[in-house]
């Protein structure tokens, strides 16, 4: 009975951690076209709410 809790911890722990990963991809998918439409490193980071270093380097990519 244990193992079943411990290895539903595991699972639930792993899907929150695969949600936040997918949130934080979709936020940078979305800054990039935002940055590819021409809004500047500043603004692009208050609307995603990514950190601005974050962004810079996404727009060095580009």
């Amino acid at each position: 009975m244990e193992n079943s809790v411990i290895y539903q911890d595991i699972l639930a722990r792993g899907k929150a951690e695969g949600k936040a990963e997918g949130k934080a991809e979709e936020k940078r998918h979305i800054a990039i076209n935002l940055l590819n439409a021409g809004m500047s490193a500043e603004q692009v980071a208050r609307f995603t709410e990514l950190p601005l270093p974050e962004i810079q380097a996404l727009q060095n990519k580009g």
